[in-house]
């Protein structure tokens, strides 16, 4: 009589238990897997070194389980398809950053460089060139100033010794003349010695 008291009593504390965790399970979980897996361990009765899960929440935790990995799934399909547009974006950034580098080289190149007869050259050359230009046309016009002055000198000295060649041809001139005069006055003076003694 004994025994079917207390067999009546496990088996109903068994079904209050039973019942209870039934109304436990039926409640809406919202918290984690793990969380689940430890209720549910909390709830199931021991038999010896066992544990005795109710078929129906072993399946919910299953449904949740599978659930929780689509809906993983799913976030990670999104975090990589942000992630492959983010390397896209990337990759055409940086073709962007490279040709805008490029057109940065090229006009710095022709900011840098001068067109001289149809040849492009550095401003550096350039101005190297124009001031090599620059010191040989000073160097051609000293060079020029000073011929001029050596032939100024020149034509200078022989402009002088023109004139006084011209002085002396002149005393030569007025000399020869003189002497022609002489020596005609002589002439006639013989002359007219040469008649007086005829007469005689």
């Amino acid at each position: 009589m004994t025994t079917i008291r207390i067999s009546l009593l496990l088996s109903l504390f068994t079904i209050l238990g039973l019942n209870a965790q039934e109304t436990e399970s039926q409640k809406p979980k919202t918290n984690t897997i793990s969380q689940q897996f430890e209720d549910l361990l909390e709830n199931s009765n021991n038999y010896q070194d066992y544990k005795v899960v109710k078929l129906n929440s072993l399946n919910k935790l299953k449904a949740n389980t599978a659930d929780s990995i689509s809906a993983f799934q799913g976030q990670i399909t999104d975090l990589q398809a942000q992630i492959n547009s983010q390397q896209e974006e990337i990759k055409n950034l940086n073709t962007t950053l490279e040709e805008t580098k490029a057109t940065l080289e090229e006009t710095r190149a022709e900011k840098d460089s001068i067109f001289f007869l149809g040849i492009p050259m550095s401003k550096g050359g350039y101005m190297g060139m124009m001031w090599g230009i620059v010191a040989v046309l000073a160097l051609a016009l000293v060079f020029f100033i000073f011929r001029f002055k050596g032939s100024n000198a020149h034509t200078q000295e022989a402009r002088k010794k023109l004139a006084d060649l011209e002085v002396e041809y002149d005393d030569y001139r007025k000399k020869a003349l003189e002497k022609e005069q002489k020596m005609g006055r002589l002439l006639q003076d013989e002359r007219n010695k040469a008649v007086k003694n005829t007469k005689k």
